[in-house]
């Protein structure tokens, strides 16, 4: 796609959203058929994301995680979005001794790290979206690719994981979810767990490479890809939350993250620092 058919993309879906990245020099968008380029970050423009399409998340998050997200922490180089995983001590300014909050009770992180997300800078609601992306699988790693709803709290707004990679049963795996409101306010999951070994059955250099995780979004599912390879396909007209509201039929926004701890394992044993890398991130709707 040239630059001027790139603009004029642009511009058709400019209700959309603010900020827009003409894909870089030299580099060919494969474009699904019947589908145009409405949004793309490349991350070949300048030394930090863009602030007109991502913000910065801060501090203890979710999950009981270790790290302690930071601006920092996430550069741009050589065309890539390079999110980094430290060992560090950062003292925690919301710390209270004898809290029973895990956010406030520890006095210092040990590791740091970032999450993007383009909440308020950019939501769709169906279409392709595809990232291009090399994980960090060390013990302790939790890369992420998701989305989330931009009206509702958690779990009601939904949720949509293209990629996770994490420990579950003790075994490292890929995943791809997404989750709603269930029964009696509890989460509810449709989740796909591949263990990776089996992903990467007699390729030694998988983790070496950059792949593709695709979500395609349409009214009736979401299906998941990685590489091509169908991981999970959600159908949409059960992912309802109790009230009617399904969360899946309106726009999401997303985040690219490198967690630590948690589901990621214990990172005590590994060596630091970690890198994530990003591509690109690509949304493409129907004409």
């Amino acid at each position: 796609m040239n630059r001027s058919k790139v603009i004029l993309a642009a511009i058709g879906a400019a209700f959309l959203f603010s900020g827009f990245m003409v894909p870089k020099k030299g580099n060919k968008v494969k474009t699904p058929k019947g589908y145009k380029l409405v949004w793309a970050d490349e991350f070949d423009q300048g030394t930090k994301p863009d602030e007109q399409n991502w913000i910065y998340e801060h501090g203890f998050v979710r999950n009981q995680e270790l790290q302690w997200y930071q601006e920092d922490n996430a550069r741009l180089a050589d065309g890539k979005l390079i999110i980094e995983g430290r060992r560090e001590e950062i003292k925690n300014p919301n710390y209270q001794q004898g809290s029973k909050s895990w956010k406030t009770n520890r006095e210092y992180a040990h590791y740091s790290s970032s999450c993007i997300k383009s909440r308020g800078k950019f939501s769709f609601q169906y279409g392709i979206m595809e990232v291009r992306a090399k994980i960090d699988t060390a013990m302790g790693m939790w890369p992420a690719i998701w989305t989330l709803g931009v009206s509702r709290p958690w779990p009601s707004n939904g949720e949509v994981d293209q990629l996770e990679y994490y420990r579950h049963n003790g075994v490292a795996k890929i995943l791809a979810n997404a989750a709603w409101l269930g029964k009696n306010k509890r989460v509810k999951w449709d989740s796909a767990k591949i263990p990776y070994e089996e992903i990467t059955a007699g390729d030694d250099g998988w983790t070496d490479r950059f792949h593709v995780w695709k979500m395609e979004w349409t009214e009736e599912y979401i299906r998941l890809f990685l590489d091509d390879k169908l991981l999970n396909e959600v159908d949409l007209s059960k992912t309802i939350n109790p009230d009617g509201f399904n969360p899946f039929h309106q726009p999401q926004y997303i985040l690219l993250n490198l967690a630590i701890g948690g589901n990621g394992g214990d990172p005590s044993s590994t060596s630091f620092p970690r890198r994530y890398e990003v591509d690109y991130v690509r949304v493409f709707q129907k004409k």
